[in-house]
Formats: C-alpha cells, structure tokens, sequence
C-alpha cells in the first residue's frame, strides 16, 4: 500500500467508520434464532398448501432479521437509514409476534404469563440463549404451544433490544449529527495531522479554478476593449483637433494674418 492509500485509509476511517458489523449483535443472534424457531413451527404445524399465514410468518421472520442487517450495513453512510430500517426489523417482528398470538387463540392453547413456571423458565432460558444451536437441539422435543410461547419471549426481547439501540442511535445522531459533521470533523483531524500535505484536487476545486481561470480571462477581454475604445477615441480626437487646425489657417489666411504673408 502507498502513501496515498495509507492516508487515504486513515481519513476514511475518521469520518466513515467502516464497523457496520450485525453479526456480533446480540440483537441480530436472536432474530436468527426466531428465524429457526417460525421455520420449524410452520413445517411441523402449518400446511403452507391450504394456510397463507405460513408464507406471511416466514417472511415477517426474515424481514426482521434482514433489516437489522441492511440497517447497520448502512450505518456509515446514513443514521436515517440505519434508524428507519431498525423500525422496519421491529415492525416485521410485531406482525410475526401477533401471527403467534393467533395460533394459540384459534387453537385454544396458552398464552404463558409472568407467574407462571413455564413463563419464567423459558424468559430465563431465552435470556441466556442466542446460539440457534440451541433452539434447534430442544424444538423436536416441544409442543406447538411450547414453541409459541417460545417464540413469543424471544420476539418480545427483541423488541426492547431494538427499542433501546433505535433509541442509541436518535441520540448519536444528536450529539455527534450524521455524514456530512463526521466528514468535516474528518478534514479537519487530517489537516492537522497533514499541516504540510497539499489537499487532493477534486472535481468541485478542478471546476472551481476553471471558473477563476475563465473569470480572468473574461476581465483581461473586458480591459482590452477598453484599452482599444480609448485609442479610438483619443485617435478621433486627434483627427478632430487636426481639422480644427486646418480651419484656423484657412481663417487666418482669408484674413491676411497668415504668416507667410506676413514675410
């Protein structure tokens, strides 16, 4: 790597951090996981060939997770985009989260509740899972029900994951703006570590100078018809003042002032 690209490297990082990594996320490990749980529920407990609900199910599943991906893949460039898709991802885990709210009802199954063990248990397990190693190795040994009331608490700790780094981020753009401040802060940071580097032409500066170029050509033009209006001018003035002259000597000689005359 040359010197331009090391510089160049560094600038980037000051005011484009290229992190944008969804993978170590908590947030982004669960939503795999829900994706996991919703694709085993609607194989195991739902015909896609007569229930349209299955297709619906999976995609608000993927939707979820993949917006959470786009989103922080967006980060460097836009905190608005980041902050719309994370919404997204939130809204597609609701619609998901009512889609097995349904099942129960229309089955006549249970909704767990705070105070219930199974209620507190799976909370506490689902607290502590993000791996989907590990819904994967228990679902074959759960019921539709069971599976519901799983998916249910992961979707529901998604939603206050998301909540909370939606909310981290209205505040980051806050105190710290978006792309445009990072990119000053950024030129700024590299003319005092560069004091002596010359900034790199761009097009904007390229055209500004063809600009200043053309604009000083335009005054020189502008002086030289000037110039030339003057010569005209005194030249017109000197033809006049050569036929005045002429005049006065041809009244002088009608007068019989005319010097030769005079001799």
């Amino acid at each position: 790597m040359n010197n331009h690209d090391t510089i160049m490297g560094k600038v980037n990082d000051q005011f484009l951090p290229q992190d944008g990594r969804y993978d170590d996320l908590i947030v982004y490990r669960k939503s795999e996981c829900i994706c996991d749980v919703t694709d085993y529920f609607c194989k195991h407990y739902m015909d896609r060939r007569t229930d349209r609900t299955v297709d619906q199910m999976m995609q608000a599943a993927r939707s979820g997770k993949q917006n959470i991906v786009e989103g922080t893949a967006a980060s460097a460039t836009s905190k608005e985009t980041e902050i719309k898709l994370l919404n997204v991802a939130k809204a597609s885990h609701q619609e998901l989260l009512e889609d097995y709210k349904d099942y129960l009802a229309h089955h006549q199954l249970v909704l767990w509740q705070a105070g219930d063990k199974r209620y507190d248990h799976t909370r506490k397990r689902c607290r502590e899972h993000s791996d989907r190693e590990y819904y994967t190795g228990i679902l074959p040994a759960c019921s539709d029900e069971m599976i519901c009331n799983i998916a249910i608490t992961l979707i529901c700790q998604v939603d206050v994951m998301l909540r909370n780094l939606i909310e981290y981020h209205k505040q980051e753009f806050l105190q710290q703006g978006g792309i445009r401040e990072e990119m000053t802060r950024g030129r700024l940071a590299y003319r005092r570590e560069h004091p002596q580097q010359q900034p790199v032409p761009t097009a904007t500066a390229l055209s500004r100078r063809e600009r200043d170029v053309a604009a000083r050509e335009a005054d020189l033009a502008s002086r030289e018809q000037a110039l030339k209006a003057r010569e005209a001018s005194i030249a017109s003035r000197e033809r006049e003042l050569a036929a005045r002259e002429r005049e006065l000597a041809r009244i002088l000689r009608l007068a019989g002032l005319d010097d030769n005359d005079g001799a």
